[in-house]
């Protein structure tokens, strides 16, 4: 890496790139141009389909035999990598520029040895020897905060966490100390806690070997706590660019407005300022609108300007470095209120419906005794207490392994409670299989999962699907009513009637979701478990599903139990909120309860990780040491102690000798720690925004 480089690292003019097929040739990105000077991160954001991924493989040069860069140039330190011989390419790549992708053990090999794979990297680009190579990588193991470097070196990629190989591809990005570093998506796959801790190391990293970054997301709180300037995409094109506070705080494309308002910022609540989803659909690429790509889905979209021609990027005025791709930037007000901002009474809980006492699930996991395998125990959920009310959304947080999906299994039936109790309207369900539930018990409670690729039949009509859960419930006394019923749930979800006869391949990912919302609710299902439901969707679609849910809810009476690790959307949608970590319960209470102090340590280390896409907002950082304890051998005392960041605030060994009560604090806040009380009253918020607290 040539530290006296002063120029810029990357420049892309008017890059266009497009992939053949034999029919047609398919623009994927149109007149994109960026720069990246040393030191410098750039946030590239947009929906799924925008061009993001394609812009960082032609960086890459890397777009496969059908993908081909039609125009402009990309220099990288000066040397236009369009016409550069293969093996200069192979010189650059992984040595001068790094990339790292959205899922780890992509990038990894599972039959190597970490240290293995990590070394070959500067013994091939460096030369360098194997024993300097071996200490260049115990140094940069460390350098991404990870225990006992010579352990790591000598694990398999299946050894370690999602969090712990995310952090060796990052540590194999570094190791030959990169002058730029693209980074597409590294930490969708992770728990926001892990995020968080991966986005300070990228950060701090980034300033200690000077390495210049080109940040991938569709967060953007994410890009807004790691980059310094912003380019949002839409359709293969840049709609708009600038730094950080130009584009947050002054934003000047109607795109940009809409993403921000499909948001769920501090403030944004489901009755008095809800989300604003962006209408229509997103353009196919070889279906583009004429004029402004956005056109058909923007609020000021004007027939014969709009769409009378190719529409350049445009300086906003006083700053060079701000570009807008809209012609009527000058002529829109940008403060203008939400218009869908009306107020609406909240839907008041009924009575209890659901009731779990001290539930437990234990799994037994024997091993093959023959060769000395032993039978360990692994506890998934640990005395489970709460109660759910008609017309209610009770949120489930808690990282990956904390029981969540365990408990929501044995509520389905698809498990049976080793121990404790669940009664649905005062009858016992906890101990009944599916299959020997009764048809009103299977049809009242079901459930939403997160990828809604993978819960369609792809070889059966929208229709059918929907009309076959009629069937399995015995609704409807002919199939002419089954299908008047299906068509009136197509109106339930907001799906035009035509597509009872479209397939799964046909539909988005949004529309496949309203789908999945659909068949849940054939049966008039009054308890919907909502399994991470929006995660898996764009930005843009998450606001139609979760107000779509809330509409269902409201008019029904609907008690949804959401799961999910995203505490923005948790904020805006729930009514309470349960906490949990390594199977245990750690804090229970209203919305404003949970999110305002005092926290339980572990809720207050989530509120710190949540990235916010608001320059206003100011957070404590918490970033939690150390990986979840496994449940086959949870740690003694309380759960969390392995963790806590506030455990010498309790007297002695008590955390680490007994676990804690649940206590009940001011309002029924519950809470299971051994934190005093004065401590708890001393607590501040973690997030605030211009000096009042939020939370």
């Amino acid at each position: 890496m040539t530290e006296t480089y002063t120029g810029p690292i990357l420049e892309i003019d008017n890059l266009s790139i497009s992939f053949f097929t034999r029919l047609r040739e398919i623009p994927a990105v149109m007149d994109f141009s960026a720069t990246i000077m040393p030191g410098d991160s750039l946030g590239l954001v947009g929906e799924s389909g925008c061009g993001k991924s394609t812009v960082a493989l032609g960086v890459m040069q890397d777009l496969g035999v059908n993908g081909r860069i039609v125009g402009g140039s990309i220099r990288f330190k000066g040397e236009e990598l369009t016409t550069m011989s293969p093996d200069r390419l192979r010189a650059l790549r992984g040595r001068e520029i790094a990339m790292i992708y959205q899922e780890p053990m992509a990038s990894l090999n599972p039959a190597m040895t970490v240290g293995a794979q990590l070394i070959e990297v500067p013994m091939i680009h460096e030369g360098i020897s194997k024993g300097d190579a071996y200490a260049r990588a115990l140094e940069t193991v460390a350098d991404v905060k990870l225990p006992d470097p010579k352990r790591i070196l000598k694990a398999y990629p299946h050894q370690l966490s999602g969090g712990q190989q995310q952090r060796i591809v990052i540590a194999m990005a570094l190791m030959s100390k990169p002058s730029l570093l693209i980074l597409d998506e590294p930490t969708t796959a992770l728990d926001v806690t892990v995020e968080a801790a991966v986005v300070q190391l990228v950060r701090d990293l980034g300033r200690k070997y000077g390495t210049s970054m080109l940040f991938i997301s569709h967060n953007l709180g994410l890009v807004l706590d790691t980059c310094d300037r912003i380019n949002v995409m839409y359709s293969g094109e840049a709609v708009e660019r600038g730094s950080i506070a130009d584009v947050f705080d002054d934003m000047q494309h109607p795109y940009t407005q809409a993403l921000f308002r499909a948001i769920p910022l501090p403030g944004a609540s489901k009755t008095t300022r809800p989300l604003k989803a962006i209408p229509g659909n997103f353009p196919l690429p070889d279906a583009r609108p004429k004029g402004c790509n956005f056109g058909p889905r923007c609020d000021y979209f004007e027939a014969g300007r709009c769409d009378a021609g190719p529409i350049p990027m445009q300086r906003i005025t006083g700053d060079d470095r701000h570009l807008t791709r809209c012609i009527k930037f000058n002529a829109i007000d940008w403060n203008a209120p939400v218009t869908k901002a009306i107020e609406t009474a909240p839907t008041a809980p009924g009575k209890v419906i659901l009731r779990m006492e001290d539930l437990k699930k234990y799994y037994d996991t024997r091993g093959n005794t023959a060769f000395g395998g032993v039978s360990q125990v692994v506890k998934a959920n640990e005395s489970l207490t709460f109660d759910a009310r008609e017309a209610e959304t009770l949120a489930i947080v808690g990282e990956s392994g904390c029981g969540k999906s365990t408990f929501a299994k044995v509520l389905m039936g698809l498990e049976t409670a080793t121990s404790g109790n669940i009664t649905l309207d005062e009858k016992s369900i906890s101990d009944v299989p599916i299959e020997n539930r009764t048809t009103q018990t299977v049809a009242d409670i079901q459930m939403v999962f997160q990828n809604p690729f993978d819960t369609l039949n792809p070889s059966m009509t929208v229709g059918r699907q929907i009309i076959r859960a009629l069937e399995v419930f015995r609704i409807g006394k002919s199939d002419g009513e089954r299908r008047r019923r299906m068509l009136d749930l197509l109106d339930l979800v907001k799906l035009p009637r035509t597509f009872a006869d479209r397939m799964p391949r046909q539909l988005s990912g949004g529309q496949k979701q309203r789908v999945g919302i659909a068949r849940a609710f054939a049966g008039d299902a009054r308890i919907v478990v909502a399994d991470e439901p929006v995660s898996a969707l764009d930005v843009s679609v998450q606001a139609a599903v979760a107000d779509l849910l809330m509409d269902i809810q409201a008019r029904q009476n609907t008690t949804l139990l959401f799961i999910s690790h995203d505490l923005s959307i948790v904020r805006y949608l729930a009514d309470r909120v349960l906490v949990m970590y390594l199977g245990h319960v750690v804090e229970l209470g209203t919305t404003e309860q949970v999110f305002s102090p005092p926290y339980h340590p572990y809720t207050e280390a989530l509120l710190s990780a949540v990235p916010i896409a608001d320059t206003r907002v100011t957070k404590r950082r918490i970033v939690l040491k150390g990986e979840i304890p496994s449940a086959m051998n949870p740690p003694p005392g309380c759960p969390f102690q392995t963790r806590c960041p506030r455990k010498h605030q309790v007297a002695g060994d008590l955390c680490e000798r007994e676990l804690p009560p649940m206590r009940t604090l001011s309002d029924g806040l519950q809470i299971k720690c051994h934190l005093p009380d004065e401590e708890f009253a001393a607590m501040e918020p973690v997030i605030q925004m211009a000096g009042n607290s939020v939370a």
